[in-house]
């Protein structure tokens, strides 16, 4: 969890920066702040660390969209997507919203450190991106997240984790950053 609010940290002024990207940065400069994402981590940790061990899938779908609630009031100026917060302030019990984004894998590295299998850290994953992201690419994105999380915790090679995230979700790993990037950009 470091890992993750400390990358959304320093992440933060280049979130939206179309500029040419460079690896010579200043690790904490001008703009770098806690996101929406950072808080969303927490809270997902928050309500899985208060989650009887036998817990059923309603329970942690409850437990999670109530701490992610709490949490996103408590900072509402952090950064939420339009959809995200109709979801966080609506006054019904929210409903998720067919998500295909990175939300539900941004907040999940909790899972892949709280559960003692694989199997356990996908069910879990899959249940938090399930109060937003139901969309199949939002749980995919989450449970792949957590799983690598898991492996490497877990004494994995990076070479092993690539070729689980492959087989089990297909995500194409062949590319370089750059191509990526090219890729997005022409999108």
């Amino acid at each position: 969890m470091y890992g993750a609010i400390l990358g959304d940290m320093i992440g933060a002024p280049y979130e939206f920066d179309r500029s040419p990207k460079v690896k010579d940065f200043p690790l904490f400069g001008r703009g770098s702040r806690f996101t929406d994402d950072s808080v969303m981590t927490i809270a997902v940790a928050d309500a899985l660390l208060d989650l009887e061990q036998d817990a059923d899938d309603d329970t942690i779908h409850h437990a999670v969209s109530k701490s992610m609630r709490i949490w996103g009031r408590k900072y509402p100026d952090a950064g939420y997507g339009g959809r995200f917060c109709q979801w966080l302030f609506t006054r019904r019990q929210p409903k998720p919203y067919n998500s295909w984004g990175n939300g539900s894998a941004m907040r999940v590295s909790s899972v892949g450190w709280l559960f003692d299998t694989i199997e356990e850290t996908r069910r879990y994953a899959k249940l938090t991106a399930e109060v937003t992201h139901d969309h199949p690419e939002g749980i995919k994105g989450a449970e792949a997240t957590a799983g690598a999380i898991f492996m490497a915790r877990t004494g994995a090679s990076k070479e092993e984790i690539r070729e689980y995230i492959i087989q089990e979700f297909g995500y194409d790993l062949s590319r370089t950053c750059d191509e990526i990037r090219t890729a997005v950009s022409l999108g």
